[in-house]
Order: C-alpha cells, then structure tokens, then sequence
C-alpha cells in the first residue's frame, strides 16, 4: 500500500512526540511520588496515560498504512523544580503537538486522506483540550503565589 511520504513522516514525528511526552509525565509523576504529592502524581500518571493512547492510536493507523512504527526522536524529560515549572515545560511540549497536528490535519485533508484526517483532528481536540487545562493550571498556581507573596 502506498503511503504519502508526508503523511508517513507526520506520523513517525507525531509518535516520537507522544512517547517523548509520555516519557515527561511519567518522570514528573514519578518526582511528585519523591516529594509526597500523591494528588500531582495522580495527575501526571493519568496525563502519561492519554498520551500513551494517542500513541496506540498513531501506531494502529501506521499498521494499516503498511509503515512499521518507530519513535526514533525522543526529547529528553524536563521535569522542573515545582508545580509551576513542571506545567510550564508541559504546555511548551502540548503547544508542540498542537501546532503538529494542526500542520499534519491540514496535509491530510489537502491529499483528502480521510483517515488520516480524522486521527489527525481527533489528536488536535484532545492536545488543544490539553492546552486550555495547563492554561487554567497555571492560572490558578500564579493566583495562589500572588495571594500568598
């Protein structure tokens, strides 16, 4: 089966970047289970687990298109000094994955890749939903710092 190289190469970076993210969550639960954040590292744990699916997703998709997956690209951890550096090195790498899905989407329609499509925008939802909750995490860790001097 015949696969665009684009398409191909949007999907080996989008399961590198799923894994490297993966990769983050897991090493920054891990640091909030050190600290005794068990709430923080329910969190984390969890995240970890939803980009693990995405991965499962892009892997499947890669199957049925013939390509064996292979996430060669992994970033290393950042798993910062506290809460408000921990979701900030977060929201760097869910801004990533939306400006790669946004760019993977909009290929995929212009092939008129149908499948490729409804992956690629179903990744964009969950990773901008992503976003907009590290948005509101960080809003309300600056409201608790600003209160508290």
């Amino acid at each position: 089966m015949w696969t665009n190289p684009r398409t191909a190469g949007f999907l080996s970076q989008a399961l590198s970047h799923e894994m490297t993210v993966v990769q983050q969550y897991l090493t920054q639960a891990n640091l909030c289970d050190c600290w005794g954040r068990g709430e923080e590292c329910a969190y984390f744990r969890r995240e970890a687990g939803e980009e693990l699916e995405h991965a499962g997703k892009i892997i499947r998709h890669m199957l049925t298109l013939g390509l064996a997956p292979n996430a060669t690209r992994l970033e290393p951890a950042h798993p910062g000094r506290d809460m408000t550096e921990m979701l900030g090195f977060d929201w760097h790498l869910e801004a990533e994955a939306v400006r790669l899905y946004d760019d993977a989407l909009r290929h995929a329609q212009r092939c008129r890749d149908d499948a490729s499509s409804r992956l690629f925008a179903e990744l964009l939802a969950d990773e901008q939903a992503h976003l907009q909750e590290l948005d509101r995490m960080l809003a309300e860790l600056a409201q608790k710092e600003n209160r508290h001097g």
